[in-house]
């Protein structure tokens, strides 16, 4: 007698359905039946996930909203100029020039052996990136490189003659 191909599943969320599982091979079935009786039925599993995806993302506006309030707040306080580039890379850039620096400041700062003084020449060097890009693309930079960082863009800006060009 061959096995059974239409299973009846009785889902964890209450609904009870037939399902098909002839593309399973016939010793997985009873396996993957089980399995299926552990979860939600695919629609209530549709509708769970639809609810999610919106909840995160009010969540998530939510937590940028937050992030560019306290940017916009540093760089006021800071005084760091305005960025340059498209509204959104402006936007995202803020947010990640805040969290460098101030990361920054913690690492070699609050929790390091740097003096008060010296990061002022770094908050001084900061202040002429304004290029949005810049920003986003030192964003997963190790903040205590940002010294380093600066210094490169610095000679970035400021090139030493090459004989060989």
């Amino acid at each position: 007698m061959p096995v059974k191909k239409i299973w009846s599943i009785d889902h964890a969320c209450g609904h009870a359905v037939e399902a098909d599982l002839s593309d399973r091979a016939a010793d997985r079935r009873a396996g993957y039946a089980r399995w299926l009786a552990s979860r939600d039925c695919a629609e209530c599993w549709r509708a769970s996930k639809s609810q999610d995806s919106v909840s995160l993302a009010e969540w998530l506006a939510h937590k940028r909203a937050e992030e560019a309030a306290e940017a916009e707040a540093w760089a006021e306080q800071y005084r760091m100029p305005p960025l340059e580039g498209s509204d959104r890379a402006v936007d995202w850039a803020a947010r990640c020039r805040h969290q460098l620096v101030t990361a920054a400041y913690t690492v070699l700062v609050a929790e390091g052996d740097m003096e008060e003084s010296a990061w002022q020449a770094i908050e001084e060097a900061v202040r002429p990136l304004t290029r949005a890009g810049w920003w986003i693309d030192n964003r997963e930079a190790d903040p205590a490189d940002l010294p380093e960082l600066l210094e490169a863009a610095g000679e970035a800006d400021h090139p030493t003659e090459n004989p060989h060009f």
